[in-house]
């Protein structure tokens, strides 16, 4: 097993040969903060050399998953983890305080919050939220598929 940490639990088994790779950072939970998660993740997957829709995707799932942290918690700050493994990266955005019940998935269009989750819904394989298990806060990962760019 591979070790875990504070936002992805220790369950990903680490073949010879498979390659695991993260970063993680902490923001102040204030608005101008989503761009800079933008920022970071963009210049983290460029590194990563993933394929640009998945780098896109991510980036988006990034800026809703940190707006939600800010606009919804009481947080002083938010904690963004991004981890790759084979073919999938994984984010999770860690806040400090939280809604009870977490983070709602609204159908309807015409809601003026809500959408971005929508937005995750869309572009993630599998999205869902966990309280921190030191009760410090509440999780919201995503999932998504990637590729490697190839090389011209």
């Amino acid at each position: 097993m591979a070790p875990g940490s504070a936002l992805i639990p220790r369950h990903v088994d680490l073949s010879p040969g498979t390659e695991a790779l993260r970063y993680c950072f902490a923001l102040p939970a204030h608005p101008e903060s989503v761009a800079g998660a933008r920022r970071l993740t963009r210049a983290r997957l460029d590194e990563w050399r993933l394929d640009a829709d998945a780098h896109e995707a991510a980036v988006l799932i990034v800026s809703e998953l940190v707006t939600n942290a800010v606009v919804h918690t009481a947080s002083a700050r938010v904690v963004c983890e991004l981890h790759r493994l084979e073919r999938r990266l994984r984010i999770a955005v860690q806040d400090q305080g939280h809604q009870p019940g977490g983070p709602k998935l609204r159908r309807t269009a015409d809601d003026e919050h809500g959408r971005g989750l929508l937005l995750v819904d869309a572009m993630s394989s599998a999205w869902g939220s966990r309280d921190a298990g030191d009760g410090s806060g509440r999780i919201v990962w995503a999932e998504l598929p990637h590729g490697t760019e190839q090389s011209c």
